[in-house]
């Protein structure tokens, strides 16, 4: 009799699937269907009406299975050996992981809620990282699938069916130079039972200002008083602004119809509350004194900057099954109100400089008043996506994605430093597109399965702008999967994008005495910036390619390798006003004033238009992991943990063992298939091996489990303080880019700039090279991070004119340090003090090594413009949090 074998979990990495496999065939099996709790990630173990043994791992509900493999799979054990609080924090945690090389979008991934689209990541930045059980990280390929373009990577957050927790938070942050300091109030509740879903949430964060004078920041020459008892301008000039800013936010899901038969809907709303404040310096007035010497006075006054925003923030997401299809719609809307309030230099006449006094108290000339710029901001997206499988191929189903949305933006600025009054921009943005994937082998299905699994994908879509025309992107891509654990990516991708609404329209702001590197002069100028929009930018024609390659390395444990290749060419580029080098001065001479010696005066650094950006980079990474000591307990959700299945028939060791053995082995008649509404655990629970009187599900991590209808107690599955038990976890993952070229053509028919060779364009210049890692360890309740970047060093050429000078900018490691201590694993601290339960404290240090870039010119002195202060200014942090579930 033949044993037949599907484990599609563990593809042929340990020594015994390799021998099972060898033993026994390995056939698909039937597809099975299950109940809606039949989504565990165990494996069912059987017999069919043949008498051969089938093994089927189950995924997860919410789990998206495609052909690109995941970048990164995280449990429930990963997650909590980070020690985070939130989603937003645990997202900044594995950002190496998470972040894209492709260079267009703006870093963030695609985020998706138990693998379905959000209306806004509003809906999940409070939850509590104890909710989720599982999360995936995938290419970005994956993207346009769900209506969105493969700019960024994909994440996907499975939550646990059943949990809820309150929860309150404080940090304190605090710079080992000081001068500075921030603190942090959180509060929130959440819970979700099945589709019902809820989350309240308030924050309150409050940041001092500091100034050039708290970090010794020296001054320009002829900018400093000369007169005994004026003010200082360092102490009124600020490098981090004052800030106040007050969240209060909710979301809430439900299901619709009976067993949410008619779908699901979320609604989420939000309001922010924003006050800044920053400090330009001093009024200065130079006089002369009876021998002609220079007489610096300054007024006591500052400059002030004021801004107060007000944003409101609402979404709604419908989900629906129609079928073997799903129907997805969001929408998200946002208004802003903001207003700018800057003070008004004085314009001092020659007559009124000719009655200030050389010495002793200035005058009191008036209050010359301020500028106010006013802008009103109201957008809203919208997207509704159809996906489902088409029409079935030999090779399989072609997975279809149909999108059609509209987007409204809406732009009201109106300044009095201008006489256009109001200025009105709106845009309308209608888009429609496809997604096909198309399976043209496959091994399951018997068809050329000798050349692995080859998927094609084929994307097209189309916007028409309301003030810019029409728009087209499309996107070809081949996937190729020789064996379950390797899998290689090409892609081709084109699109033309417009500029945005505020790059446009942004009402002209003038900033005062901004600190400049003249390259051309090789001096150091306090200058006038104009910033705002420019109304003459034009659509942009972007044409990448990207080649990759994902392999789960088999004698590493949860280790997984990844490589890409991405060539960018972009043409029509809008920009930021780029650095102003010789070059640039060049190539934009209506932006820049000097006065009659030469000296630099103002610059327009308004967006402008560059004809031609191209790129090629590589970016490559290793990430693994284990765990620490000893063989973790039953710990509630995830994995061959439960009830100790990994040794009876039931768990996962136990079944292979069955299925080796034979279905005649020497105990006897192999059992019975398990029930088709049966739990994917129950026979690891239950079977021989395991522990009738082990604990319930859901109890080792915190609160009690709920009821056949409720949720668990505070805390839920895996407790506020992450897993239990005494087994630990560790990781390490690096990424490491490599560019290869970096080129701007400013014009047509100009040279092209090389930023790796130091036409740059960007301040700091480009490095060749840049590693991005994190790592740590976790056991028993203390958990240890370390997260860090480093840059090569760059350069920047000067003008090769007599006084110019190249900058060099050095490397730079960052270090940020973070220890933890779930205070509720501590038995007899809990017991001496009970508030302490379901409590974490967190040490942080930010910039470990205080590293600061070091800029030097071509003598090895540093620029004035480039003082270290002036490239960070906090420099090393250490921070305090403490959070408390209830």
């Amino acid at each position: 009799m033949r044993s037949l074998l599907t484990v599609s979990l563990l593809a042929g990495c340990s020594p015994i699937a390799a021998m099972a496999q060898e033993a026994v065939q390995v056939t698909p099996p039937a597809a099975q269907s299950g109940t809606e709790d039949d989504d565990e990630d165990q494996l069912q173990s059987g017999v069919d009406a043949s008498g051969d043994i089938v093994v089927v791992a189950n995924r997860i509900k919410g789990e998206i299975q495609v052909a690109q493999q995941p970048i990164a799979v995280f449990d429930e054990e990963e997650i909590a050996a980070y020690g985070v609080t939130s989603i937003s924090d645990l997202l900044d945690a594995i950002s190496p992981q998470t972040g894209s090389g492709r260079g267009r979008g703006d870093g963030r991934p695609v985020i998706l809620l138990n693998g379905a689209r959000i209306s806004s990541f509003r809906e999940l930045r409070s939850i509590p990282p104890e909710a989720i059980r599982r999360l995936q990280v995938l290419p970005e390929e994956v993207a346009l699938r769900f209506g969105y373009p493969p700019n960024q990577r994909v994440v996907n957050i499975v939550l646990k069916d059943k949990f809820q927790s309150k929860q309150a938070s404080g940090e304190f942050n605090y710079p080992t130079r000081g001068g500075y300091s921030d603190a942090e109030l959180e509060a929130s509740t959440f819970r979700v039972d099945g589709q019902r879903r809820t989350t309240i949430e308030t924050k309150v964060t409050n940041t001092s200002i500091l100034t050039e004078a708290e970090r010794k920041v020296i001054q320009q020459a002829g900018t400093l008083p000369t007169v005994a008892g004026d003010s200082n301008p360092a102490d009124f000039r600020s490098l981090a602004a004052s800030s106040r800013v007050v969240t209060l936010g909710g979301t809430s899901a439900m299901g619709l119809g009976k067993d949410g038969i008619g779908g699901s809907l979320t609604v989420n709303g939000a309001y922010t509350r924003t006050d800044t404040k920053s400090l330009s310096g001093l009024d200065i007035a130079t006089l002369t004194a009876p021998d002609g010497s220079p007489v610096v006075r300054s007024f006591a006054d500052p400059l002030r900057t004021r801004v107060a925003s007000d944003a409101f923030q609402a979404g709604l997401g419908y989900n629906k099954p129609l079928g073997s299809w799903n129907l997805t719609g969001t929408l998200d809307t946002s208004y802003t109100e903001a207003t700018t309030k800057v003070d008004r230099r004085r314009n001092l006449t020659a007559a009124q400089l000719a009655g200030l006094p050389l010495s002793g108290a200035l005058p009191d000339l008036g209050d010359p008043g301020f500028d106010t710029a006013r802008s009103k901001d109201l957008s809203a997206s919208s997207l509704i996506t159809l996906a489902g499988n088409l029409f079935k191929m030999p090779a399989g189903q072609v997975a279809t994605t149909v999108r059609a949305g509209f987007d409204y933006s809406r732009s009201v600025n109106a300044d009095t430093r201008n006489a256009l009054g109001s200025v009105k921009l709106t845009r309308g943005d209608a888009s429609a597109g496809v997604n096909l994937a198309v399976p043209l082998t496959s091994k399951r299905e018997n068809v050329l399965g000798a050349l692995g699994d080859w998927t094609l994908n084929l994307s097209g879509g189309v916007n028409h702008l309301s003030d810019f025309g029409t728009l087209k992107d499309w996107s070809a891509g081949l996937t190729w999967s020789p064996t379950s654990k390797l899998n290689f990516q090409a892609s081709y991708i084109v699109n033309e994008a417009a500029p945005s609404l505020s790059q446009l329209g942004a009402p002209q702001v003038l900033t005062l005495n901004v600190p400049v590197y003249d390259f051309a002069r090789g001096d150091n100028a306090l200058v006038t910036v104009i910033s705002g929009g420019n109304r003459d930018l034009v659509a942009e024609r972007q044409r990448d390619v990207k080649l990759a390659m994902n392999w789960q390395l088999p004698f590493l444990e949860r280790s997984n390798f990844v490589i890409e290749y991405f060539r960018n060419r972009s043409t029509d580029v809008t920009q930021s006003f780029p650095l102003l080098t010789p070059a640039i001065e060049a190539a934009f001479p209506g932006r820049v004033i000097r006065d009659a010696s030469g000296a630099l005066i103002s610059i327009d650094r308004r967006p402008v238009t560059f004809d031609q950006i191209a790129s090629s980079r590589m970016r490559w990474g290793l990430t693994f992991g284990g765990k620490l000591g000893g063989s973790d307990t039953a710990r509630g959700e995830g994995g061959d943990r439960r009830g100790g299945g990994g040794g009876g028939r039931g768990g996962t060791m136990g079944m292979l063992g069955q299925a080796l053995r034979g279905p005649e082995g020497k105990d006897g008649p192999p059992p019975p298939p398990p029930p088709a509404n049966a739990r994917a655990g129950e026979a690891g629970r239950n079977g021989p091996g395991a522990d009738p009187a082990g604990p319930p599900r859901g109890e080792p991590g915190g609160g009690p489990r709920g009821g056949p209808d409720g949720p668990g107690g505070p805390g839920g599955p895996g407790g506020p303080g992450g897993f239990g038990g005494r087994g630990g976890r560790w990781n390490l993952a690096v990424f490491h880019v490599w560019r290869f070229t970096d080129t701007v053509r400013v014009a047509p028919g100009s040279a092209e700039l090389n930023q790796l060779d130091g036409n740059a364009i960007s301040a700091g210049g480009v490095p060749r090279h840049a590693i991005e890692f994190e790592g740590g360890v976790f056991k028993n309740g203390y958990g240890l991070r370390l997260k860090g970047d480093w840059n090569a060093p760059a350069r920047v050429v000067g003008s090769g004119l007599p006084g110019g000078s190249d900058l060099r900018f050095g490397s730079v490691l960052n270090l940020d340090l973070r220890m933890f201590v779930n205070l509720g694993q501590q038995d007899s601290l809990v017991e001496k003090v009970p508030f302490f339960k379901n409590a974490r404290l967190s040490f942080t240090v930010d910039n470990l090594l205080d590293q600061r870039q070091r800029v030097t010119d071509q003598n090895g002195n540093v620029p004035l413009a480039y003082q270290a202060a002036f490239r960070d200014p906090q420099g090393r942090v250490i921070g305090l949090d403490f959070r408390k579930m209830f």
